[in-house]
């Protein structure tokens, strides 16, 4: 079979011809990573800003997880609708849509005078977020030969999670000397450069002659279920989960999902083609990115209101504390995309749980106060040498489980499970969170006497957390009292979180065993 030339036109590349040169591979890298680094530095930037965006836009919890859920919800609800434009009208074609739908929604972000806005915002930056990420990698995919496709997926997946966890260092250190705002405003000039490299340097490709219709259908029922069960995850925190209001949204998102599944069974162009889950590594592959980052997205959501609100640290320094998990990513992502193609996907994804699952559970020694050192650095850097070790090879096995014309789709279904773990995530840790933390406050409020005023002042501040105002016409000894009761029902929070994502990572272990084949990538 002789090799095809990609060029601009509309062109379906197969399977091991198209080993383009070393020169526009390097573009091909540079633009993708750039262009989906925008959305997940946004991701996790915003997780460091939002105990200080709480604070100046005296935010509820519920109001600032829907500043982060408002984003993962559109992402990930549109995200397969996302991977199939880009196999329909071209892979470049729809990479550059998200990069400028997310960019305006970026400026409108950092404009933004209050959190319904900025709420509003959120979920258009997820809607482009959901249109560039699976382009990005299915760009990768199908611009590398068996031979390199694995390591170019390896250093993109790692070079993307680097950024990832450069979000909070650098939304650390913009809110504490600058304002959150400007967080938003970077993506302007990363922008530029990305579409600059699409436009002169990369090539369009599409799937086919580009024919097929639009699942839209599928696309508005995965929304209307992931929004209602979100919703009502998030109210079920005020007001109980045997509330109507909590009640409905639930039956409807529920329904909503198996419709979507029954739609995509019957459909003749589903945007999630059932047929790609015969593959066990894909089956399995899938099922372990969305056990990780849900324990990732829990996580990451509370360790900032840890290290800042109650740990005392600055914004800057709780992002600086993230320097190590950048640097094991750095060093050891490349390195573990190598290991795949010798050795394949299975061994470095076992290695890579366990640590990671590790990492997590370190992060339930610390108690209030402690050496930086000793208390959180060795928990950051062991999870992120796991978080090194696991993400190439899961990435380049769910991929090297489809056809190559199958890329933009398949990048959609493994992006879509990340994205709709984190979603649920947050939401389901937070009820977790109030939960735990309401029983605990009441344990250590039972044991002293307190006036009825305070108590009830107390009782209706519970949804702040940790920035509950606690009255000032009481002494001091009991202020102090109070102060640390609400610090040791946060730390109680946390650690159940902590070892819910711990737990969450050891069971991909055993997925991990039962479902990669092994056997070497390409």
């Amino acid at each position: 079979m002789t090799n095809k030339v990609l060029s601009h036109d509309n062109i379906d590349v197969p399977s091991a011809i198209f080993p383009v040169s070393t020169k526009v591979g390097r573009w091909v890298l540079l633009a993708t990573i750039l262009g989906s680094s925008m959305a997940f530095i946004d991701s996790t930037a915003m997780n460091v800003v939002i105990p200080v965006l709480q604070s100046e836009l005296n935010a509820t919890i519920p109001q600032v997880q829907w500043i982060m859920e408002a984003y993962a919800l559109f992402m990930s609800s549109l995200m397969l609708l996302g991977g199939s434009l880009g196999d329909k009208f071209g892979r470049k074609r729809i990479f550059a849509l998200g990069i400028v739908l997310f960019t305006g929604a970026s400026i409108w972000c950092g404009l933004s005078p209050n959190t319904s806005q900025l709420i509003i915002a959120r979920a258009f930056q997820g809607a482009g977020g959901a249109l560039l990420i699976p382009g990005s990698l299915a760009i990768v995919n199908i611009s590398f030969s068996d031979q390199r496709r694995g390591r170019a997926i390896g250093i993109w997946s790692g070079f993307t999670a680097i950024t990832t966890t450069l979000g909070p260092i650098l939304g650390g250190w913009l809110a504490q000397n600058h304002s959150w705002r400007l967080v938003f405003f970077i993506n302007v000039p990363l922008a530029l450069i990305v579409l600059g490299i699409l436009y002169f340097r990369i090539p369009e490709s599409k799937k086919g002659s580009g024919e097929g219709k639009l699942d839209l259908l599928g696309s508005l029922l995965v929304t209307l279920g992931l929004g209602c069960i979100v919703f009502g995850l998030i109210d079920s925190a005020n007001i109980g989960f045997g509330h109507p209001k909590v009640i409905i949204p639930l039956i409807v998102g529920g329904l909503s999902l198996l419709g979507f599944l029954f739609h995509e069974s019957r459909t003749s162009s589903p945007m999630m083609p059932l047929n790609l889950f015969k593959s066990k590594t894909f089956r399995g592959g899938n099922f372990i990115t969305l056990l990780f980052w849900a324990a990732w997205s829990g996580a990451i959501f509370f360790i900032p209101f840890n290290l800042i609100q109650l740990q005392g640290y600055s914004a800057a320094s709780a992002g600086l504390a993230f320097v190590p998990l950048v640097l094991a990513l750095f060093i050891f992502s490349p390195w573990a995309g190598g290991l795949v193609a010798k050795y394949g996907a299975k061994l470095p994804l076992i290695a890579g749980t366990i640590l990671a699952s590790i990492g997590f559970f370190l992060f339930t020694l610390p108690g209030i106060g402690g050496n930086y050192w000793t208390t959180f650095f060795p928990a950051i850097t062991v999870l992120g040498v796991g978080m090194a070790i696991l993400i190439p090879p899961l990435t380049t096995a769910v991929m090297e489980s489809v056809e190559l014309k199958e890329s933009g789709v398949a990048s959609g279904i493994n992006n879509t499970a990340g994205r709709i773990a984190g979603l649920l995530a947050i939401a389901v840790m937070g009820v977790f969170v109030l939960s735990t933390f309401n029983k605990s406050l009441d344990f250590e409020l039972d044991s002293v006497e307190l006036q009825q005023e305070v108590r009830q002042s107390i009782d209706d501040q519970r949804i702040k957390i940790l920035l509950i105002e606690i009255p000032e016409n009481i002494e001091y000894e009991t202020k102090t009292y109070i102060k640390n009761a609400i610090n040791l029902s946060f730390l109680a929070s946390f650690r159940l979180m902590m070892l819910i994502s711990s737990g969450l990572v050891l069971f991909c272990t055993f997925v991990v065993w039962f479902s990669i084949e092994r056997r070497k990538a390409g």
